[in-house]
């Protein structure tokens, strides 16, 4: 898992026009922003919980609940196991939705619990694909989550992708034309390498590049990609000029 200390994987290039493209804009994002050094965690079991409580809520909220949760012990399977769901709730209630957040983080335990045993290092070095299909049967996990925990907490290439990767990869004229996460998660696996660290970064600087610049309403003209979106550029070209400009 990536967290900072080692430098950002090498892009490299890939065999046909789309990768080299995807890789260019890996490139570029890379050397506007920097390393992401993502998930910020200081456990896997840290990753896991926080990929279930960042559904849905912004990341300082999903900090104040672990916090929590660190404060009160309760920051393991067996812990959070032995919590009443209600004092679970309350915990983690800064992250939002935190009745039904307080569910899946017991199901999610239940899971490491008795069909690990408990061991989480068992949970990550088991086959990448029988898990996410465990993870996928658990209350609460959905492919984002479950590959969020795949990717950041086990270290295997599985592309996350997001609302921000969705939004994103539109704009740029790249990707599949429907919503389904299978599609677009084959997309990137096909065009890229298969490697966790690349996805790891990549993902991460998506949401840092869609949170900054590529939001909802986009601010094109600090844009460090412009000259790969046809979408910028249209905006951009269509934007009166001042006099003076």
């Amino acid at each position: 898992m990536a967290r900072g200390e080692a430098p950002p994987p090498a892009a490299r290039e890939g065999g046909d026009p789309l990768s080299r493209r995807l890789l260019s804009l890996y490139r570029a994002l890379l050397a506007a922003y920097g390393p992401q050094g993502w998930w910020p965690a200081d456990s896997p079991f840290e990753v896991m919980v926080g990929a279930i409580l960042t559904q849905a809520a912004a990341w300082q909220n999903v900090e104040r609940a672990i916090g929590q949760l660190k404060e009160a012990g309760a920051l393991s399977p067996q812990a959070i196991l032995a919590l009443p769901e209600g004092e679970l709730a309350r915990l983690v209630r800064p992250a939002g939705y935190f009745n039904a957040k307080a569910r899946k983080l017991k199901a999610l335990c239940a899971l490491i619990v008795e069909r690990f045993g408990g061991d989480l290092s068992a949970m990550l070095a088991h086959d990448p694909q029988e898990l996410r299909r465990l993870l996928l049967a658990t209350y609460g996990i959905g492919p984002e989550t479950a590959d969020s925990i795949l990717l950041y907490a086990a270290g295997q290439p599985y592309f996350v992708v997001d609302a921000y990767t969705l939004r994103l990869f539109r704009r740029l004229g790249l990707g599949p034309r429907g919503d389904r996460y299978q599609e677009w998660q084959d997309f990137f696996t096909a065009h890229l390498p298969r490697d966790a660290a690349l996805y790891n970064e990549f993902h991460a600087l998506v949401v840092r590049h869609s949170k900054a610049v590529c939001r909802q309403r986009p601010r094109c003209l600090d844009c460090p990609v412009l000259q790969m979106c046809p979408t910028g550029q249209g905006a951009v070209s269509s934007w009166p000029v001042t006099a003076g400009a």
